[in-house]
């Protein structure tokens, strides 16, 4: 029996974080993995790379300078509605379930707090772009998952 191609091998992902420690860190994984990644460290940043070339993924944090990622991801859900976007953030004062909610009901594909292993976002972008039964409803992790 065949085995399926890893989805992400070739597919364009948008890392957008503020904190440059977790940009490279998933870039290195999403590279290692096969794909095309382009990164932004805020949201303003990460509008204008996309509207030069719409990416299969985008890879947002929440809370940024600039422009934060739910006004980003709503951006871009409206020029780019079939974009898949997964939001992560640890939440900050506010605690990550609060703001990953409002993400989620705002146009986030997928959500995921802080603090996750690197290997949780790349299972989860795998599912939201290479399993057609998952594309239609939100998925859920958490950092107590283990995926």
């Amino acid at each position: 029996m065949k085995s399926n191609p890893d989805p992400l091998a070739g597919a364009a992902v948008l890392i957008v974080d503020d904190d440059v420690e977790m940009l490279r860190t998933l870039a290195r994984r999403f590279h290692l993995a096969g794909s095309r990644v382009t990164v932004a460290k805020d949201g303003e940043e990460a509008l204008a790379k996309f509207r030069q070339s719409t990416p299969a993924v985008v890879v947002t944090d929440i809370l940024m300078p600039k422009r934060e990622g739910v006004e980003t991801i709503m951006a871009m859900k409206e020029l780019s509605p079939e974009v898949k976007i997964m939001a992560i953030s640890g939440g900050g004062m506010l605690g990550a379930g609060s703001v990953l909610d409002l993400a989620r009901r705002l146009g986030a594909d997928a959500v995921l707090a802080k603090p996750f292993r690197s290997d949780q976002v790349l299972e989860v972008v795998r599912r939201l772009i290479g399993d057609a039964e998952n594309l239609g409803r939100p998925l859920n992790a958490t950092s107590a998952d283990g995926f």
